[in-house]
């Protein structure tokens, strides 16, 4: 699972969305439960993750990984990943840092739940206001 994790990072690095997006089973979910107002709170089927993530490099510029831990569980196929990254905010070119931690079950060798937590005051603060990151996030 270590592998897996390490593997979905460097895609996110890479921009490679389509192919982070890739890793989900073609029914997995993407779940965000501390999802802001106006942001969606899960996204299902791999088709739709993909479309969800296609652009997030034009809003985020993913530049390295600063802090990592994966926590094996006694659970087969979860895994739970603390990770911080940084990079730009591309309209802006402010840097960020934001840390999350997923909730990852793996079934088959593909992802079948996804549950972020990420703190979306943060995220607001780094996009310059909870209207930018609004704005980012919805359709």
């Amino acid at each position: 699972m270590r592998d897996f994790v390490e593997h979905a990072l460097e895609l996110l690095l890479k921009h490679d969305m389509a192919g982070f997006a890739g890793l989900w089973a073609e029914d997995g979910v993407l779940e965000f439960p501390f999802a802001a107002p106006g942001y969606p709170k899960r996204v299902e089927g791999r088709d739709a993750i993909r479309e969800y993530l296609r652009d997030y490099p034009n809003l985020l510029d993913i530049r390295e990984v600063t802090a990592k831990t994966v926590h094996e569980t006694t659970a087969p196929g979860v895994v739970v990943a603390e990770f911080t990254v940084a990079g730009v905010v591309v309209a802006t070119q402010r840097p960020y840092e934001l840390s999350y931690i997923a909730v990852i079950t793996v079934e088959d060798g593909a992802i079948r739940s996804y549950r972020d937590y990420w703190s979306p005051l943060a995220a607001a603060e780094v996009l310059g206001g909870i209207d930018e990151l609004t704005a980012a996030f919805s359709d």
